[in-house]
């Protein structure tokens, strides 16, 4: 499945990418509203362990109901913005890794069971594994990473 070669991609290429910003893009905020990259970094940690979750549980059990979580309290939580940059990059790599440990187990026909989250309507594991992905790019972006490049890779080497 392209989705799994492109995580395999991140993890493989990302780390790199992310400790070339220096200590100061990282602990830098445009603003006191918004999140700093190690705070945003953080996020997508506290996503990938949610996620995590929800590719377990939803191929051992039928339509698990997941709870949501809310992203800008688990930052403030972790105190993303006191920690160490290159540990959280460590720990994004090794949850990544986990995580798509966890994936690649689910067999062709599983990818179409079901879980909710919070309030939603069931949604299929292909969904939450892709909108997983979706939602780590759109943040990467964000933070000014590139992974287009990736993207593209992982979809030749199909």
């Amino acid at each position: 499945m392209q989705s799994l070669l492109l995580l395999r991609a991140l993890i493989d290429r990302l780390p790199a990418r992310l400790t070339n910003l220096s200590a100061d893009q990282v602990q830098r905020k445009a603003s006191s509203s918004e999140w700093s990259r190690k705070e945003e970094l953080g996020h997508l940690l506290d996503s990938a362990a949610n996620n995590h979750q929800r590719i377990v549980r939803t191929q051992l059990e039928d339509n698990p109901a997941m709870p949501g979580y809310d992203g800008a309290q688990w930052v403030i939580l972790h105190r993303y913005q006191d920690r160490d940059w290159a540990a959280l990059v460590a720990i994004w790599a090794d949850l990544n890794r986990q995580l798509l440990a966890a994936a690649e187990a689910v067999p062709d026909s599983a990818w179409s069971r079901t879980c909710t989250i919070a309030d939603s309507a069931p949604l299929t594991l292909k969904f939450v594994f892709d909108d997983y992905l979706d939602h780590m790019r759109h943040h990467l972006r964000h933070m000014g990473i590139e992974t287009d490049d990736l993207a593209s890779a992982s979809a030749g080497a199909r």
